[in-house]
């Protein structure tokens, strides 16, 4: 890979970084039972449910803050490497620990990229600049947590 397209990525994803904040602010209220209505400080809205009646539990907002942090990565990197996307989606399988505290000790990833000449080794760069570098939220998680990634590229146009 020549230097500059090694460089592309780092340039495309340190203004976004630069612009985080690096104090985070939110707040949370009890509502009723066990239901909780979450607020960030830009003034979105989540709701917690521990049945998931009402809003989603907890640990499934934690699984798809992970996807939502490595998807904006590897899009952005992968946009920046002039990768041609079409469609992206993530699925992910999240095993917890038996007893408390039921933290995940793996989560499961399989990226499904759609787009015109998918390059596997651009890929295969963007989810590991994501791990390493860019994802905050995979680097606030335990640090045994087994993490596997795997994608299934498939030929489109945009």
């Amino acid at each position: 890979m020549p230097d500059m397209e090694k460089d592309q990525p780092q340039e495309t994803l340190s203004g976004y970084k630069e612009k985080i904040n690096p104090v985070t602010k939110a707040t949370l209220r009890w509502d009723r039972e066990l239901i909780f209505a979450g607020s960030t400080d830009a003034g979105y809205d989540i709701e917690f449910d521990s049945n998931a009646q009402w809003g989603c539990k907890p640990m499934e907002a934690l699984l798809l803050s992970l996807a939502g942090c490595m998807g904006i990565d590897i899009v952005m990197i992968l946009k920046k490497m002039r990768v041609q996307l079409a469609s992206f989606k993530m699925d992910l399988v999240g095993e917890r620990n038996p007893s408390p505290p039921q933290y995940y000790k793996t989560i499961e990833i399989v990226l499904h990229l759609g787009g015109k000449n998918l390059d596997p080794s651009k890929v295969d760069r963007a989810i590991s600049l994501s791990k390493t570098t860019y994802c905050s939220v995979y680097n606030s998680l335990r640090r045994d947590l087994e993490l596997k990634v795997r994608y299934e590229l498939e030929e489109m146009e945009q």
